[in-house]
């Protein structure tokens, strides 16, 4: 990381990784831990094929996500009753406390940046377990 004292700018080198309670190694990006943000936090998640995370909500925590390249499905809602394909360029929106998991079945890789309005990734973060095997169905593995 680099910084300018002055101003408090830093800059958050690639290559640091963590794990996340969905399932993923994430990218690491600017958080509280890496730049002493508050109100927001910036990963990168790598997908690939076949790739899904765990059932999850952010309780009171809006999720925005960019997906950088590839194609995924994000199912979400009421027992994830409803799903969004994303391609390459576009953005998804998902208000805190919005059940959902994203799920790679292109057949390719997929890269995401996922912005929350907290400062670590982390935060607010509920799993939903229960639905794991509603979305195993859903995607023909279970």
């Amino acid at each position: 990381m680099v910084e300018d004292a002055t101003q408090g700018v830093r800059v958050v080198a690639p290559g640091q990784t963590h794990a996340g309670k969905q399932g993923f190694t994430y990218g690491t990006g600017a958080s509280r831990a890496t730049v002493g943000a508050r109100g927001v936090s910036m990963v990168v998640l790598p997908m690939p094929p076949g790739a899904r995370a765990k059932v999850h909500l952010h309780e009171g925590i809006e999720t925005i996500a960019l997906l950088l390249e590839g194609e995924c499905t994000v199912h979400y809602g009421d027992r994830l009753a409803q799903q969004v394909t994303v391609r390459a360029g576009e953005q998804v929106y998902l208000p805190g406390g919005v059940p959902h998991a994203p799920s790679n079945e292109s057949g390719l890789p997929c890269r995401w940046v996922v912005v929350h309005s907290s400062g670590d990734d982390q935060d607010g973060i509920v799993m939903l377990p229960e639905l794991d095997a509603v979305l195993a169905q859903k995607v023909g593995a279970g």
